[in-house]
C-alpha cells in the first residue's frame, strides 16, 4: 500500500515537472456525462484518455469513444471489459449506476488505481463497500462535483443557523425527465447539511412528498420536492421561509461541463493522495 502511495506522489511530481500526461479511464463513456468527460479530456494538455467503459450490450461498444462524444477520433474503443480498460490508467472516473460503479471500484482496487465516483443512488450497503475499498486506494465520491454546488454546501448550514427555528427549510430539485433517482443525490446532501446545522435527524425530519389532507407543517421538517421535466440539466433551490419573508438560494447548471470539470479536477487531485474516502470539499480545500 505504501508503495502505491509513493507511486501516486511520484506520478504527480513527474506530471508537474515533465508535463507527463495523466491517463484516464471513463466509465459510462457513452452517457451524457461520459461524453462530456471524453471531450474535455481530449481538449486537455495534461490528460489523455486511455480507457472507455460501457455496459454489456450497449450499442456503442466497439466504436471510438471520441467519435461517440463528437470530439474526433481518439483511438480508444468503447469496451465492456473494465479490467483491461482500468489496468492501463492512472485514474478512473465513474458516472454509471450503483451496481456498475461497485464493479468498477472492485477492478480499481485490484489495479491499485484511484477512482472518482460521481454516480448517485448508492445504498448504505454500497457506501459500506466503498469505505472498505477506500482503505486500499484513494476514492473521491460526491453526489455533485460542480465547484459551485460544493461552495453552496459550505454556506447553507450557516444561513440556517443564523435564521433560526422561525424559518422553514425546503429543497426543490429539478432535473431532466430521464433521471432515475429522486430526490437527487445533491438534494439529499443539501438536506444532510441543513439537518446537521440545525441539530435534526434527517431520518425523522425529511419529508419527501405531500399529498392530501396532511395537516400543518411541523417546525422540524426538511422538505424535499423533486421535479422531472424536459431536458433540464439540474437546478437546486434551498428555500428558507420565515414570517413575512423568504430567502431562496439557487444553483442552476446550464450544461454538464461544471460537473465534468469538477470530476477531472478531482481525478488530478486523487492520484497524489493516500488511500481514503474523500469528498469534493477535500479536493477544493
Amino acid at each position: 500500500m505504501q508503495q502505491g502511495i509513493a507511486w501516486g506522489r511520484a506520478l504527480c511530481a513527474t506530471h508537474t515537472s515533465m508535463n507527463t500526461l495523466l491517463t484516464v479511464t471513463i466509465a459510462g463513456a457513452a452517457g451524457r456525462m461520459g461524453k462530456r468527460l471524453v471531450a474535455l479530456v481530449s481538449e486537455s494538455a495534461r490528460l489523455r484518455l486511455s480507457g472507455a467503459i460501457e455496459a454489456p450490450g450497449h450499442p456503442a461498444l466497439g466504436r471510438d469513444a471520441g467519435e461517440v462524444a463528437g470530439c474526433g477520433r481518439l483511438d480508444v474503443a468503447l469496451t465492456d471489459d473494465p479490467a483491461n480498460a482500468i489496468a492501463g490508467s492512472h485514474v478512473v472516473i465513474d458516472f454509471t449506476s450503483p451496481a456498475a460503479a461497485l464493479n468498477h471500484l472492485e477492478h480499481a482496487v485490484q489495479c491499485r488505481c484511484p477512482i472518482v465516483i460521481g454516480t448517485t443512488g448508492l445504498s448504505p450497503d454500497d457506501m459500506t463497500r466503498l469505505r472498505a475499498s477506500a482503505r486500499s486506494i484513494p476514492c473521491v465520491h460526491a453526489p455533485n462535483m460542480s465547484v459551485g454546488v460544493n461552495v453552496l454546501l459550505q454556506i447553507i448550514g450557516n444561513v440556517a443557523q443564523a435564521l433560526g427555528d422561525d424559518y422553514d427549510l425546503e429543497i426543490i430539485d429539478t432535473h431532466h425527465n430521464n433521471k432515475k433517482d429522486a430526490p437527487s443525490g445533491t438534494a439529499l446532501k443539501l438536506a444532510e447539511v441543513l439537518a446537521a446545522a440545525t441539530n435534526r435527524d434527517l431520518r425523522d425530519a425529511g419529508v419527501y412528498a405531500r399529498h392530501g389532507i396532511i395537516g400543518a407543517r411541523t417546525k422540524q421538517e426538511i422538505g424535499m420536492q423533486s421535479v422531472r421535466a424536459g431536458d433540464i440539466v439540474g437546478d437546486h433551490t434551498i428555500l428558507y421561509g420565515g414570517p413575512g419573508e423568504r430567502i431562496e438560494i439557487t444553483h442552476r447548471a446550464h450544461n454538464r461541463d461544471p460537473f465534468a470539470r469538477g470530476a477531472l479536477r478531482a481525478a488530478e487531485w486523487a492520484v497524489t493522495q493516500p488511500p481514503g474516502l474523500y469528498g469534493m470539499a477535500d479536493v477544493l480545500a
